[in-house]
């Protein structure tokens, strides 16, 4: 995804997030159309104002959009998970501390949220033990000790699902890990 203006993800506006709602709620790429019309049971607005936040949510990076005919058909880049974890890690960067607000936020989990947290960062854990070259997220070559790991290194991302406690019920999305 493109950042916006400063290099920084910033948070959808209320039309935004409705538009891009609706097309998280797809499985399929969908029109401007039909945006409009799973909008317009809630509130009144013009064709021209959805098309132009498609357009600018596309401009952003937000969605891609491919032509059939006249009409454009847009999808999201990214799942709704990916794009909050991109703005979590976002506030992260701005923080002198990431420890700080990363610690005030565990805070306010609920127990069944540190739960899955924990088998989550248990699994992270495993599975970048078991990479075959030895080096995962989080990790270096010769640097991670016990069950503690190395800090992550800036730019590293992980191309690996995320865990979760309940397979059937949770979707599995990639985590973005992003250090200083």
């Amino acid at each position: 995804m493109r950042p916006t203006s400063g290099g920084r993800l910033r948070r959808l506006g209320d039309l935004e997030a409705a538009v891009m709602d609706r097309l998280w709620g797809q499985d399929r790429a969908v029109s401007v159309r039909e945006v409009l019309e799973d909008l317009n049971k809630d509130r009144a607005l013009a064709y021209t104002t959805v098309m132009t936040v498609l357009d600018n949510l596309h401009r952003k990076g937000l969605v891609t959009r491919t032509q059939s005919g006249r009409a454009y058909f847009y999808l999201p880049v990214k799942s709704r998970a990916e794009h909050a974890a991109d703005l979590i890690a976002g506030v992260l960067e701005q923080a002198a501390d990431r420890t700080v607000p990363l610690l005030h936020f565990v805070q306010s989990l609920t127990p069944q949220e540190m739960h899955r947290l924990r088998t989550a960062l248990d699994a992270s854990r495993v599975a970048d033990r078991q990479m075959p070259d030895g080096v995962g997220i989080g990790t270096e070559a010769g640097t991670e000790t016990g069950t503690e790991a190395a800090p992550p290194q800036a730019g590293r991302r992980s191309r690996r699902p995320a865990a979760s406690t309940d397979a059937a019920s949770a979707p599995r999305t990639r985590t973005r890990g992003r250090g200083r």
